[in-house]
């Protein structure tokens, strides 16, 4: 199995993203994402900025694909569409159907993100038929689930033609909307944000009367309250996954895919979940619940 640096799900400021990521290329990880995901106000590298580190990190032993935005909501979001899937040198990750149809019409291979909604093997075909060659399993599914599709990807005689990814580390992506709830967490309105979402480097955490922190705000984006943590169930992995996935959350991120590729390699023991980790999705149970 390989490991892989998700894209960057929060705002940092431009200089804290170069170094990230100077450091990135000298992780574990086999393949990293760049790109803005969430929201097209976050400017502080702007799309051809992006581009260009990735065309630099290319340089590297490193697999780079340039992610694009899961929600799009203005003409000038699509002219920055356009730009990322039509960048000529990097793969691409499609978070929506507007990016698959402009890099089918490109004949560009692409990794179908885990925002796009594809949960069985009839749609796996029909994106593989538009030039999906990796899928990112969402982040809701379980391990049956996942077992179920690549049976069924087998009967149609597609299983060969795509890697698995799973999401394996960091505040799941939940939900996007048009509101900002960061901004409106501020009393600030969207068009007005300031964008105070760069003073919440991991998210604003949100907790209920009981003080358990169920959600965590990222913009337009609502992640998980909890982190999800699969380290304890990679073994149930092999033979299904072909990519580990882990989410930028820090520093901290390079430590956590030195513990995975140790996990892969069969060299770590199982670890106790804190108390603010989760991985029932996995096994299909309540999303914040933890299994051993």
């Amino acid at each position: 199995m390989k490991l892989a640096l998700g894209p960057l799900l929060y705002y940092w400021e431009k200089q804290k993203v170069e170094a990230f990521y100077q450091q990135a290329l000298n992780s574990d990880a086999d393949i990293i994402y760049l790109g803005e995901t969430v929201c097209s106000k976050r400017r502080e590298l702007k799309t051809r900025d992006w581009i260009n580190l990735g065309k630099e990190l290319a340089n590297s032993n490193k697999e780079i694909v340039l992610s694009s935005m899961a929600l799009l909501e203005a003409p000038s979001e699509i002219k920055i569409l356009r730009q990322i899937c039509e960048n000529g040198d990097l793969k691409v990750e499609a978070n929506d159907l507007g990016a698959v149809q402009i890099l089918a019409e490109n004949k560009v291979p692409f990794v179908c993100g885990p925002a796009i909604n594809c949960y069985n093997a009839s749609v796996l075909k029909l994106l593989i038929n538009k030039g999906m060659q990796r899928w990112v399993m969402p982040v809701e599914l379980s391990r049956d689930w996942l077992t179920q599709t690549l049976d069924d990807c087998q009967r149609l005689g597609i299983r060969d033609l795509f890697e698995v990814e799973v999401f394996s580390h960091g505040h799941m992506p939940l939900a996007y909307s048009a509101r900002c709830f960061t901004a409106r967490s501020e009393n600030k309105a969207k068009d007005d944000c300031e964008l105070c979402c760069i003073k919440y480097p991991n998210g604003r955490a949100t907790t209920t009367q009981e003080d358990q922190q169920v959600f965590v705000l990222n913009g337009i984006q609502t992640q998980s309250g909890y982190c999800y943590n699969l380290l304890n169930d990679v073994p149930s992995m092999h033979g299904l996954v072909d990519i580990i996935r882990v989410s930028p959350d820090g520093e901290e991120s390079f430590t956590t895919l030195d513990n995975y590729r140790a996990a892969i390699q069969g060299q770590s023991a199982l670890v106790q979940l804190a108390s603010k980790e989760c991985n029932g999705f996995w096994h299909k149970i309540a999303g914040f619940q933890t299994q051993l």
